[in-house]
Parts: structure tokens; sequence; C-alpha cells
């Protein structure tokens, strides 16, 4: 029965074009789950994708209801991307402190497979989607933390495995 255990938080890792809103979708189903993903947010409200403080804010208020609904006993997917270690560290504690498992998936995708997925969704869906250069994947692929085996120990095993 949902609301009687917390549920569990999935965390998915990586810089754009690797993958995180088709495994958000899959994992939706599968699990299921409650996704939420501040790109889509942004764009309903018609928001500037880049638009830090109101990233910021919204990326807030996404985090305080994934806690609400883990207390519900509600599966939750953030697709913030979490690319520093201490975001990731934070929504960690955050979540077992309500006694929910927290998963962490990381997409490590080559830069040229993640270029060539943004430019092709430049292209296709220009209309729905923040418009991103190659220059700025490379900038942000300097400032990423991947997390390494032992972060990765911290989080509990996927309930749900990846099809191919």
């Amino acid at each position: 029965m949902k609301g009687s255990h917390p549920g569990r938080l999935i965390l998915l890792c990586g810089l754009p074009g690797s993958g995180k809103t088709t495994l958000a979708k899959h994992l939706a189903i599968e699990l299921p789950a409650i996704r939420l993903c501040p790109d889509e947010w942004l764009a309903g409200l018609g928001v500037d994708f880049y638009e830090e403080e109101a990233r910021d804010r919204l990326e807030g208020l996404l985090r305080q209801h994934a806690y609400d609904l883990l207390r519900l006993g509600q599966n939750v997917i953030l697709e913030f991307g979490f690319w520093a270690r201490a975001e990731r560290d934070e929504l960690r504690l955050a979540a077992r402190a309500l006694g929910a498992a927290v998963e962490l998936r990381y997409l490590d995708v080559p830069f040229d497979e993640l270029w060539r997925r943004v430019e092709s969704r430049n292209r296709e869906r220009a209309h729905e989607v923040a418009l991103i250069s190659k220059d700025a994947i490379e900038q942000w692929a300097k400032v990423f933390q991947s997390p390494d085996q032992d972060e990765l120990a911290l989080f509990d095993k996927p309930q749900v495995q990846r099809d191919g």
C-alpha cells in the first residue's frame, strides 16, 4: 500500500544528450514512478532554459515536491543532471533521512556521441528543447564531476535494469 513506506528516489546523472529523459520515461512506466524534469517545466512555463535564477528556484520546488511524494510512498525520478558530487550527496542524504531508497543512474556517454545526439535534437526538436552548442557541452564536460565507484557504492542497487 502506498504511503505505508517511503518511495524510491532515482537521480539521473549525466550531461545533455546522455539519455536521461529517454531512461526516465522508460523507468517511469516500469517502476512506476513520477518524472520531474526541470527543462519540461521551464518550457511549459515559457521560461528561458538558461535563466539560472528561475531554474534554481524551480529545482528547489521540484526537490521539495519529490520529498513530499517520497513520504507518500511514491517513486520519483529527478532528471536534473546532477553534475556535482555535493548535490548528489545532499539529495541522497535527504531522501535517506525520509527512509527512502536512493539510486544514482550515471549515464556515461563519450563526447562525440553526446554532440551527435544534441545536434540531432537541436535540429529535430528546436521548438521544445534548449538549443545547445558544441562549445557549451565542451565547457560543461570540464566542470562535470563524474561519480566514481566509491560514490556509486553509496547508492542502492537499481530495482529495474535498463534494457540494452
